[in-house]
């Protein structure tokens, strides 16, 4: 599977500063997993259904540079929040949000997009579950989606804590979302990134401060 932006927005803007335990459900080809333990020191956890995806992910981890740090696992998310003692500083996720939409022929593509094998209801039960109590949860989700979400994280106790609205380019509506959760209902920080600038000839200089440590060009 490519490198999605999705990807690279959730794994550049978690907060992983002072985390020591760090759990990525559904983590692919552990693009996330590799940047969270690019940035910082915490042990990270990977969790992935998919067994060809799941290989990949741990090759990946192998040949990074963080290798000692990173571990994954092939299984239903649900399955491991149900077996686990481990209880984690952050739970990360760029999850399945595909409801109704016309399946992949590609078995792997659709798991990765549809979340009829992880619902939102199962993975807030989850995360409800192996998150500590004072930890975050993060992930991105598009405009429709996020909502549905935010709604049903209320029913599990966890409130929004940040968000960054993404716009495609400057000017457009937004239609992703980077939302951190919590236990404790604060005060929403909340701003906005552009990827590309107005005629989408080249990044915007918030999105490449935000990624520069992970592109080779910027």
């Amino acid at each position: 599977m490519r490198v999605g932006t999705d990807g690279v927005l959730l794994g550049a803007w978690t907060d992983v500063s002072s985390a020591v335990n760090v759990l990525d459900v559904g983590t692919g080809t552990g693009l996330i997993a590799i940047m969270l333990a690019q940035r910082s020191m915490a042990k990270i956890m990977g969790v992935e259904i998919e067994v060809q995806a799941a290989i990949e992910a741990k090759q990946n981890a192998e040949n990074s540079h963080w290798s000692s740090r990173i571990t994954i696992h092939h299984l239903p998310f649900q399955e491991y929040a149900a077996l686990t003692a481990e209880r984690f500083d952050i739970i990360v996720s760029n999850p399945p949000y595909f409801t109704n939409a016309v399946k992949n022929k590609q078995t792997a593509k659709s798991l990765a997009r549809h979340n009829y094998l992880l619902p939102f209801d199962e993975l807030l039960q989850g995360i409800s579950k192996i998150l500590k109590e004072g930890g975050k949860l993060s992930l991105i989700l598009p405009t429709i989606e996020a909502k549905e979400f935010t709604i049903k994280a209320k029913k599990y106790g966890f409130y929004q804590s940040r968000i960054t609205d993404i716009l495609p380019s400057v000017g457009k509506e937004p239609n992703r979302h980077l939302m951190e959760f919590s236990r404790k209902n604060e005060r929403l920080i909340k701003n906005t990134l552009s990827i590309f600038e107005v005629n989408g000839s080249d990044y915007t200089t918030e999105y490449k401060n935000l990624t520069t440590d992970f592109y080779l060009n910027f």
